[in-house]
């Protein structure tokens, strides 16, 4: 039951990037020096992940050009003194597979998912949203995806990470219905983006999962849900009634870098974290907050 299969969505329109996404992908955006998609691939890649599904839309092939090679820029970067940015961008297209697919229409995340079956076929897959950026709070530390991968080993049925938001933020998320709160958890029903008053719970899914390859066949009879969109929500209550569906809370550093506030968090707190700008920018902020 291992994972060797990853499908990442990213045919998003980034409207809340605009005008900066008009031309650029939103998950091609930098926190700090490195793309958001790339910390996303690196989650799939220290899972064991060997073939990574980038399900994208019109107007995205940079993203394809991002993880193709490109001997010019290796040389450059190891000519410029940049050799751990060059070791990175060549473990990355080295270590995976990277499969572009085009989502030709916009019909939901669940409609994204389901345009990855051909390269996915019928074994075990991971999802992992785009600009859902998870990093491990330690060096060595598991990846999010691993986790996940760890517990369906386990299992052998589909498992999903979970988060507990406040009550006012339920209707930002899907939420999960569970049995009771020890980890594994039992889900029974999965509701998307419900209001405050009928949330069954608190537990948010913050877009890492990993599936068993019959979702594929829910999906592909599923009729459209909220919005009039395929939601890839009432594809996991299908499976938790039929196979059988986990969720486990996360160890890890997350950042929405598709919210504007969660991108400038992810920036800041990177940065800070950076061997270059790291000093700089704490004495900076210090600067600031006693100036405002």
């Amino acid at each position: 039951m291992k994972v060797k299969k990853a499908v990442i969505p990213a045919a998003g329109l980034g409207t809340r990037f605009l005008p900066a996404t008009k031309t650029v992908p939103k998950e091609l955006l930098p926190i700090v020096d490195v793309p958001s998609l790339f910390y996303v691939v690196e989650d799939a890649v220290h899972a064991g992940i060997e073939d990574i599904v980038i399900v994208a839309g019109r107007g995205k092939t940079a993203i394809e050009d991002f993880f193709d090679t490109s001997y010019e820029l290796q040389d450059l970067l190891v000519k410029t003194g940049k050799e751990a940015m060059a070791k990175r961008l060549d473990q990355i297209q080295n270590m995976a597979n990277i499969i572009s697919i085009r989502q030709k229409q916009a019909k939901g995340l669940g409609h994204a998912v389901y345009a990855a079956r051909p390269a996915v076929g019928n074994e075990p897959f991971a999802v992992l949203l785009g600009d859902e950026v998870m990093l491990p709070t330690k060096e060595g530390a598991p990846s999010v995806t691993k986790q996940l991968s760890d517990i369906f080993a386990q299992k052998g049925e589909s498992t999903v990470a979970v988060m507990k938001v406040h009550e006012d933020d339920v209707s930002k998320y899907g939420i999960v219905a569970i049995e009771n709160e020890q980890s594994p958890m039992k889900v029974t029903e999965v509701i998307e983006k419900p209001s405050r008053g009928s949330a069954p719970s608190q537990w948010a899914l913050p877009g890492r999962y990993v599936f068993t390859s019959r979702l594929f066949a829910l999906l592909k009879d599923l009729p459209p849900g909220k919005n009039g969109e395929i939601q890839l929500t009432d594809a996991m209550t299908a499976i938790a009634r039929s196979e059988g569906l986990w969720a486990t809370p996360f160890v890890a550093r997350r950042y929405d870098a598709g919210d504007k506030f969660g991108y400038l968090q992810a920036n800041i707190e990177q940065g800070l974290l950076h061997p270059e700008i790291g000093p700089r920018l704490k004495e900076y902020l210090k600067i600031l907050s006693q100036s405002l």
